[in-house]
């Protein structure tokens, strides 16, 4: 078959510098490996690639930026993960050039196994999400050293936040020495900085969680047990798109929560989950499902009937992997938990809508946005309040049904 002109172009992408070399149909070089810097990149696309060109790029930090970039100029744009091509094209012998010409040949023998393209919004959600992940760590890291020193002078502190401000003039009275009071008030100083910079994206992700395309999916994981507004977003974010998944099987082996499995011959064993997949998204139903058991009754007796067959650990593990089959079922077909409980339901809206003062930023009462959020699961037509912080709370009647 004669060659069409089609090229496959592979990019290897480094911080400061890209390697770009491809191949034609036939797997015949048809451009060198050559380094481009990256403030020469755009200038470089305009002038050299095609239209018809294919073109490949392991995913890494800044991946996405050249991915954009090239979109609007090539016909094809197929993003790898660096550990599938390890497992395709092992080599005792690698550079750059080797490394580029390898990719660009995988592509055009149609052996890559793409990965799916996050759009704009769920970078944005995973950057925020990932950013108040690592704010959150600095301010434990700073709670554990004032832990450690508490531990090595065998000091006592009074009930309550290590870090509150009606501690500081506990943590100024202690028989330390200067250098140890000093490491004190920078920690203290440090959580005290973390603390409004947690809160402001705290407060941003209960805004993205009202806004669209995140409001018309919110809800329908907020109604579910053990799951409020940051695990909700952490979730969302994870998986993207629902419609990605097919079944709730690859969405649970996406999240690692999958059992491995080992068949050969007349072996068959299972053993522990994969890991394989976000851990982002297999913590945080973990965590959820540990607050499930706590607070529902169904999960509740899930576990201890799994715990007294496979143990503590294992058991709640397993109660994840069911969680987030039912977080497959509701995002999916856009429905309330056939195990909703209204008054629950209601309760846990109510916390949604007083988070950061969602409610008041949306211009509504909370009961209000409440029967907003019932409505929109198609439930609690009937319910008239809501109990909440040891109060009745009036609701407003359900539109549903309404001429």
């Amino acid at each position: 078959m004669p060659d069409t002109g089609k090229r496959y172009v592979a990019l290897d992408v480094h911080k400061s510098y890209l390697m770009i070399g491809a191949v034609n149909s036939q797997q015949e070089v048809v451009l060198s490996p050559r380094r481009v810097p990256f403030l020469e990149f755009e200038d470089w696309v305009a002038k050299h690639l095609r239209s018809n060109d294919a073109v490949v790029l392991e995913a890494t930090t800044n991946a996405w930026l050249v991915y954009d970039l090239l979109v609007p100029s090539v016909e094809r744009v197929v993003v790898v993960h660096p550990y599938h091509v390890k497992l395709i094209a092992a080599s005792m012998v690698k550079t750059d050039k080797i490394d580029t010409l390898v990719l660009a040949r995988l592509l055009a023998a149609n052996f890559l196994p793409a990965i799916w393209v996050p759009p704009v919004h769920v970078r944005e959600l995973r950057g925020l999400i990932a950013h108040r992940r690592r704010l959150i760590q600095q301010r434990t890291a700073a709670k554990n050293r004032l832990h450690s020193l508490l531990h090595r002078h065998n000091l006592i502190p009074p009930p309550g936040d290590l870090t509150a401000a009606g501690q500081r003039d506990w943590w100024a009275n202690q028989p330390i020495s200067g250098t140890e009071q000093l490491r004190a008030r920078q920690d203290l100083t440090v959580a005290d900085y973390l603390a409004p910079l947690i809160a402001e994206v705290e407060a941003e992700l209960a805004r993205l969680s009202a806004s669209l395309p995140w409001a018309d999916q919110t809800p329908f994981l907020i109604q579910l047990p053990g799951i409020g507004l940051l695990t909700a977003m952490t979730i969302l974010g994870a998986i993207g798109e629902i419609g990605r998944f097919p079944s709730a099987k690859k969405l649970v082996g996406y999240a690692g929560l999958g059992a491995s499995v080992h068949v050969s011959g007349q072996t068959h064993r299972t053993g522990g989950i994969t890991k394989q997949g976000r851990r982002d998204l297999r913590t945080v139903m973990i965590e959820a499902a540990w607050v499930a058991v706590r607070t529902h009754e169904h999960w509740q007796s899930q576990f201890e009937n799994l715990e007294r067959r496979i143990g503590r650990q294992k058991a709640i593990v397993a109660v994840a992997r069911k969680l987030l089959v039912v977080v497959w079922h509701v995002l999916t077909a856009c429905a309330a938990d056939r195990r909703a409980e209204d008054q629950a339901v209601a309760r846990s809206f109510m916390a949604w809508g007083a988070k950061h003062g969602l409610a008041n930023h949306l211009q509504m009462p909370r009961t209000q946005f409440v029967r907003q959020e019932l409505d929109r699961l198609g439930i609690g037509q009937s319910l008239t309040v809501v109990h909440y912080s040891g109060r009745d709370h009036p609701l407003p009647p359900s539109q549903l049904g309404a001429s």
